[in-house]
């Protein structure tokens, strides 16, 4: 597949088969791509963990809010539950400073997900200190972003932004995902 097909692929998704568990070492290959991505003084500041298990993925699942846009959905029901997470970690003895780092792995992450038939959602709606404390993360780590993945079981359009530049996604009848997109020509305003 071309790069801007994976990147089109690479949607974010918040309904899963959750069938289709996702193993150890998928999770494990997924972070393995931010080892080889750029960071901040090479300083290497982000740390993870990855779930697979049941309980863990429940006390994950409470712990997150799913789409700010759609005040009305509580997120996947069961049956369309990520089947894995991926929580990445600031570890502070090396840098507080790690925002460039996060979303640099964090896409990678995805990239590498769709490039395997996966689909995720970048979460930075978390309540931090709770899950933190059920987790029983070390104070040194600060919880920077939850990945939820799995196998994607909904449809996500892309589609131009209205006239009236309205950026919220949302949900039609059939539960149609639609994502809106600034075009190319409203984002590139000068070429020199």
């Amino acid at each position: 597949m071309d790069f801007l097909e994976l990147v089109k692929k690479s949607r974010t998704y918040r309904r899963f088969d959750e069938s289709k568990k996702l193993s150890k070492e998928q999770l494990e290959t997924l972070v393995e791509y931010a080892c080889f991505t750029p960071s901040g003084a090479n300083k290497m500041p982000l740390k993870y963990i990855t779930v697979t298990d049941e309980k863990v993925k429940s006390i994950i699942f409470k712990n997150v809010g799913w789409a700010a846009y759609l005040p009305d959905w509580d997120g996947p029901k069961d049956g369309e539950k990520p089947t894995g997470y991926i929580i990445m970690l600031r570890d502070t003895d090396i840098s507080k400073n790690t925002a460039t780092d996060e979303g640099i792995q964090a896409q990678t992450i995805m990239l590498g997900a769709a490039n395997i038939g996966l689909g995720g959602c970048i979460m930075g709606n978390i309540k931090r200190p709770e899950l933190a404390k059920e987790l029983g993360i070390d104070e040194k780590y600060e919880i920077a972003l939850v990945l939820a993945l799995g196998v994607p079981c909904e449809k996500v359009v892309i589609e131009p932004m209205d006239s009236e530049g309205n950026i919220k996604y949302w949900h039609d009848e059939n539960n149609v995902n639609h994502v809106p997109k600034r075009a190319l020509p409203e984002l590139l305003i000068k070429e020199l």
